[in-house]
């Protein structure tokens, strides 16, 4: 159980996605593990597993709560951490300890029962709590990733509420302290246990943890102080990005709950491809086709980049696959705006088809005597098949 794959890792998330995102990468990864798709593959039946148990715990508000929390010692009461998997054997031979067995909804109502109960739970419950985080992917083009853009995207979220300002209450009226807890959003009870008398804090069952109650709700959020909605954000992508890239937008998440402030929203990028140039790094690649003539007696051609055309010399000499550099018409660095080079790799094209004549000429070429050291590749292979066979 230790050694459990995260369940936003298991459907490619970061912690904190909404429920659509979940929504969204549970069926993706369902549909390319489904033991139908992949029969008789044991490794991806496997997959389709974890996938739906993950679904399970994230889908599940009360369970996801739980699984941020404590993690999987949260959602799954037989959970050991590290090699520690016996539970809990008291004096008369007791084992497996759960907190189910005793009404304790979490693992925190344990710790609260040995530390006097409330102030852990207090204090994370109704302090300031940041909003969650949200992460969507954006596709952008290969010019738009080497030069920067501005985009805009569509993103569905809790916003404040405008009709109550986020209180919750009917313009109007107000909220109030409840009178059950005295504003602190907690209660707690005894019980008795096997273990002895014990404390328990949990949320206050009146103001559900809030700490205020509301006698008329918004009829716009209904008492939530949020609504869901979808939003257009602006997005400035600077020059130098690539695929799974990420750009931070801080506050633009989830709205925060009790004066804490907004999650963050982050846009990973995707770079589609380019018809003719390749990146690595900040480098870019182009593969050009040239002839025999080129190749032997040199030229001089114009190759296209992203910003220019640019004009490249063919040495007289040149092999096939060797691999040009142009300084400083790559991609400019990300964080420091250096530029990077730009490579040419030229490909020797042999023709196809030939006139007459120009098979004449080959010929002649073919039977005169070549200059000292043309073909130091050929007479370097012929030279060690002579030694293999002598």
């Amino acid at each position: 159980m230790a050694d459990k794959k995260d369940y936003y890792e298991t459907l490619g998330l970061k912690k904190g996605a909404s429920e659509e995102e979940i929504k969204s990468a549970f069926r993706k990864m369902a549909m390319k593990y489904h033991p139908d798709r992949n029969p008789g593959d044991a490794s991806a039946e496997e997959k389709f597993k974890e996938v739906n148990e993950a679904y399970s715990i994230l889908s599940d508000p009360d369970k996801k709560a739980k699984y941020d929390r404590f993690g999987f010692a949260g959602v799954d009461p037989s959970y050991g951490a590290g090699s520690y998997s016996g539970g809990y054997t008291g004096p008369s031979g007791f084992s497996g300890f759960n907190a189910g067995d005793f009404g304790f909804e979490d693992l925190g109502d344990i710790f609260n029962m040995f530390t006097g109960g409330g102030s852990s739970y207090s204090s994370t419950r109704n302090g300031p709590r940041k909003g969650a985080d949200i992460q969507k992917r954006m596709t952008i083009s290969f010019e738009e990733a080497a030069f920067g853009v501005r985009k805009t995207i569509s993103v569905t979220k809790d916003c404040e509420c405008e009709s109550c300002k986020g209180t919750g209450a009917k313009n109007g009226t107000a909220k109030h302290t409840c009178p059950q807890c005295n504003g602190t959003g907690t209660a707690t009870t005894v019980q008795n246990t096997i273990l002895g008398t014990m404390r328990r804090t949990g949320p206050c069952n009146v103001c559900n943890g809030r700490g205020y109650v509301i006698d008329t709700k918004c009829d716009k959020c209904y008492g939530s102080g949020t609504v869901n909605k979808t939003v257009s954000i602006n997005v400035d992508i600077p020059a130098g990005v690539d695929t799974n890239s990420v750009v931070t937008l801080r506050g633009q998440g989830e709205p925060g709950t009790k004066g804490g402030s907004a999650g963050d929203l982050y846009i990973v990028l995707t770079v589609s491809p380019h018809d003719y140039l390749k990146r690595k790094g900040n480098d870019l690649w182009i593969t050009v086709p040239i002839t025999f003539t080129q190749a032997a007696l040199g030229d001089e051609i114009t190759i296209p980049s992203l910003r220019e055309k640019i004009s490249c010399k063919i040495p007289a000499g040149t092999q096939p696959g060797t691999v040009l550099r142009v300084k400083g018409k790559g991609i400019a660095a990300l964080n420091t705006g250096k530029m990077g080079d730009m490579y040419v790799e030229v490909n020797l094209e042999v023709p196809t088809k030939l006139t007459a004549k120009q098979k004449e000429l080959i010929r002649e070429f073919g039977e005169a005597k070549p200059a000292e050291g043309s073909y130091a590749k050929r007479k370097s292979f012929a030279d060690k098949v002579k030694e293999f066979f002598d």
